[in-house]
């Protein structure tokens, strides 16, 4: 279980951001990723930020904070903002609450909790996590995956071996993004390039991984523990 929320603030107004900076702040539940004062700017940048919870107002030049709610995958939202009259539009679209300025530091705490509640209980049922391929979108269930290693045509990109011996190209996405979606206790990162299953290793030394996948000639597949990573990795098989 994750201890805070990962957040992105929005707010065109800079009196408004700072303000509500200063109360997030002050709530241990989350952790300011970045703040945004341009509804644009912070759609540009998803691709390359890991969060879980966007705080964002709702009037704003160019888009407002409805539309840009429903173009974020799974990501939870909490909208702040002066009027009244986009309540249903925001429950609609199923945000996890909806405060009106001023906002409080009790009222903004309260709407926090429930979407580290909202988190808790995605967390723990989920079973895959949807991606972008070199062929369209995937379901990449976790109990599939063998192990994930850096793709050899594009560094951006990633490609998993599935437990029945095919290769998926997983585009443009970060080991970080990966283990911050993988379930903490059955994935290991185990070098800068790879992210193995547990249940997917046959056996292991100081050095080295052996999967249980045999690959064309007929030896098992072996994976390098790299004295970075070699510590959490002990943790994990609890040595």
């Amino acid at each position: 279980m994750n201890t805070k929320l990962k957040c992105l603030l929005l707010d065109d107004e800079l009196p408004g951001l700072t303000y509500l900076k200063m109360l997030c702040e002050q709530i241990p539940e989350l952790e300011i990723v970045k703040t945004f004062n341009n509804p644009q700017k912070l759609l540009s940048d998803i691709p390359d930020l890991d969060f879980d919870l966007l705080i964002s107002d709702i009037e704003m030049p160019g888009i407002d904070g409805l539309h840009l709610a429903e173009m974020l995958d799974n990501k939870l939202v909490i909208f702040c903002t002066a009027y009244k009259e986009y309540a249903a539009d925001a429950f609609n679209i199923d945000a996890v609450d909806y405060i009106t300025k001023p906002v409080k530091l009790e009222r903004l705490q309260k709407a926090v909790s429930k979407a580290f509640e909202r988190f808790d209980k995605s967390d723990n049922s989920k079973k895959f996590i949807q991606l972008n391929t070199d062929k369209g979108k995937t379901l990449l269930y976790f109990n599939k995956i063998q192990y994930i290693t850096t793709a050899v045509s594009d560094s951006r990109d990633k490609t998993v071996l599935l437990a029945d011996g095919s290769f998926l190209n997983l585009k443009n996405v970060k080991f970080d993004t990966l283990l911050h979606e993988l379930p903490d206790a059955d994935f290991c990162r185990i070098n800068k390039k790879e992210i193995v299953a547990v249940k997917a290793i046959k056996f292991f030394n100081h050095n080295e991984i052996v999967l249980h996948h045999l690959e064309e000639n007929n030896k098992n597949t072996a994976l390098i523990l790299s004295e970075t990573y070699r510590s959490d990795f002990l943790k994990k098989v609890k040595l």
